[in-house]
């Protein structure tokens, strides 16, 4: 086995000749000013580091091995929402259209009433004051002004909008039974996830109760093989979701009198869509005889079709905030195959929206020939691009028309977001707008920072392949962030 060793002086022996003299300099201030030390002094110094900083104009002040390829995890989201902002504008809104085709005789709708899915990654409670009914409310009210009680035909639900590729290339199967790993669809509920409640309430060995939203629907079975276990014991989480089924075993061991709660994958999310208004329909008192999903495009000008209702969203300013500063992974997808498809006119595809992020990359100076995407959340591991690239980006984003809602859709340290609990009672805290990035072996943070100075900078830090856990890789990158804001 050969010894640890510290990962970067090696490196700029060898490869020194190979950068530009601007990061060459940057690699010399970095040693000057300790923030390569702080890695090299870290357990974690056999990971590969890759950090960068700019000043507001884009010159590099401090970097190392910011021109090598990485792996950004969440990082990706920087892009992906900076393209969907210039390509949509902050102020678009999803618009879904409630239609009716046929006629009203006394309390029954002769006919069907369709759901056009427009994109819409919000009808939840996210923005509705935790009413995650609030969009089917819309929909039962214009029903039920009508005097509709039943409607003879059927529910149907129109899942044209997005082409019929739930998941991008390159997503885990392991990421598929939960909520950071859910299907992607021109129509759906809930971000397509049910949510699950655990009560470990009875008696140790036994199975603990399960409720979950919405109603306990039929729509997913779980097989409940969970077991209590004494109350001084360790909770061990276990949920998968048989492939190519709406089966979810669980088998989690929870310590006596614990509540777990977790939201779980469904599978055809528009099916859960229609499935589930349907079910909450009939609750409110309309009743429907049957209920399917299609994946063509209607000529909906033709005159045949009422607009019964539509809902529309918060604004696209409001929906980036769950991409950035939650780390929101299904808005992502969503947002990049609705850019898509306003663009190209067509079905929204995730290869589609990445060809427009290739193009806006080079727009905003990124060497494309080192970007290598296949989804726009970053929870695909073969995504690589280097930090140099990245942080061009952002100081470039600094002058963007619609600069001001890119900005406010990030975390704030302290304040918001995935930052909120970081940094709090430092000087930096409020000072610091970024975004966090997180799958296996990767952390990421990067973003702006107000230096002690005053002075408004750009940085990036990515940490690939570490084997220590990443609430220390969270403190060496912290400690970096300090360094940063003291030096410049």
């Amino acid at each position: 086995m050969l010894p640890k060793r510290s990962f970067c002086v090696g490196f700029f022996v060898i490869a020194s000749v190979l950068v530009s003299p601007a990061l060459l300099h940057a690699q010399e201030v970095a040693a000057s000013v300790g923030i390569q030390q702080v890695v090299e002094q870290s357990r974690a110094n056999d990971a590969f580091w890759s950090v960068i900083i700019r000043d507001s104009t884009g010159n590099i002040l401090d970097a190392f091995n910011a021109d090598k390829l990485v792996r950004p995890a969440s990082n990706l989201k920087l892009l992906t929402s900076a393209m969907v902002l210039d390509e949509l504008g902050p102020d678009f809104r999803y618009v879904t259209k409630l239609y009716g085709i046929g006629t009203l005789k006394d309390s029954t709708w002769h006919g069907d009433i369709i759901v056009r899915g427009s994109g819409d990654p919000s009808v939840s409670g996210t923005f509705y004051q935790d009413d995650r009914f609030y969009v089917f409310n819309q929909f039962y009210r214009a029903l039920d002004s009508l005097g509709i009680e039943h409607v003879n035909g059927s529910l149907v639900g129109n899942n044209a909008y997005f082409d019929q590729k739930p998941y991008p290339k390159g997503w885990s199967w392991d990421d598929l039974s939960f909520y950071y790993g859910v299907e992607i669809n021109a129509l759906s509920f809930n971000e397509n996830t049910v949510e699950l409640s655990v009560y470990a309430r009875n008696n140790i060995g036994e199975r603990p109760n399960i409720e979950w939203f919405p109603f306990d629907t039929d729509y997913v079975d779980f097989i409940n093989e969970q077991v209590i276990t004494p109350a001084y014991s360790e909770y061990d989480e276990s949920y998968r979701r048989i492939m190519g089924t709406n089966t979810i075993l669980l088998r989690s061991s929870l310590p006596k009198n614990y509540v777990e709660e977790e939201a779980l994958a469904v599978l055809d999310g528009a099916q859960y869509f229609i499935d589930t208004l349907q079910k909450y329909l009939a609750q409110s008192g309309i009743t429907v005889e049957s209920i399917f999903v299609e994946n063509q495009p209607r000529n909906w000008n033709s005159g045949q079709y009422q607009v019964l209702t539509k809902h529309r969203s918060v604004p696209l300013a409001e929906l980036l905030e769950e991409v950035n500063s939650e780390s929101n992974n299904f808005y992502a997808e969503m947002l990049l195959k609705t850019a898509a498809a306003e663009h190209f006119h067509t079905a929204g595809s995730t290869e589609l929206g990445l060809r427009l992020m290739e193009d806006f990359a080079k727009k905003m100076g990124m060497e494309t020939s080192d970007l290598k995407i296949s989804d726009g959340s970053g929870l695909a591991p073969a995504t690589l691009l280097t930090i140099e690239d990245l942080s061009m980006m952002l100081v470039n984003m600094r002058s963007h028309p619609y600069a001001e809602a890119y900005r406010h859709s990030l975390s704030v340290a302290g304040q918001k977001g995935t930052l909120k609990h970081r940094f709090r009672g430092t000087p930096i805290a409020g000072k610091l707008t970024g975004k966090t990035g997180y799958i296996s072996g990767v952390r990421a943070l990067s973003g702006y920072l107000e230096a002690q100075s005053g002075h408004p900078l750009t940085f990036s830090i990515v940490t690939n392949n570490y084997t220590e856990p990443t609430s220390y890789i969270d403190r060496v990158q912290e400690e970096i962030v300090r360094k940063i804001y003291q030096t410049y």
